[in-house]
């Protein structure tokens, strides 16, 4: 069974920089799976913030179109998101997953953003 572990999150100023590490274990390779980062605010649903395919074309939601870039290394397992001029209303808890439909059953705990001053 895959095991996915996020991290990188924190407290972040508005105007910041992060970048989310989401790695998959569990005798599974992810290089054939296109691959997203999702987000969930408080009181709301869980949305897609990116994907990227086995061969690296990228998609992005409208509002983080710009400022986030979404990344692989199929030899390390690893999922990246590169979060810059990060807004408050980036504040979310962020996962990773296979894309909308294809996701594993079991989510990682995610990663914790905040974004304030």
């Amino acid at each position: 069974q895959v095991q996915l572990v996020e991290s990188g999150g924190g407290l972040v100023q508005p105007g910041g920089s992060l970048r989310l590490s989401c790695v998959a274990s569990g005798s599974i390779f992810i290089s054939g799976y296109s691959m997203a980062w999702y987000r969930q605010a408080p009181g709301k649903r869980r949305e897609l913030v990116a994907t990227i395919t086995g061969r690296g074309t990228t998609n992005y939601d409208d509002s983080v179109k710009g400022r986030f870039t979404i990344s692989r290394d199929n030899a390390k397992n690893t999922v990246y998101l590169q979060m810059n001029s990060l807004k408050p209303e980036d504040t979310a808890v962020y996962y990773c997953n296979r894309v909308p439909g294809l996701e594993f059953q079991s989510w990682g705990q995610g990663t914790q953003v905040t974004v304030s001053s």
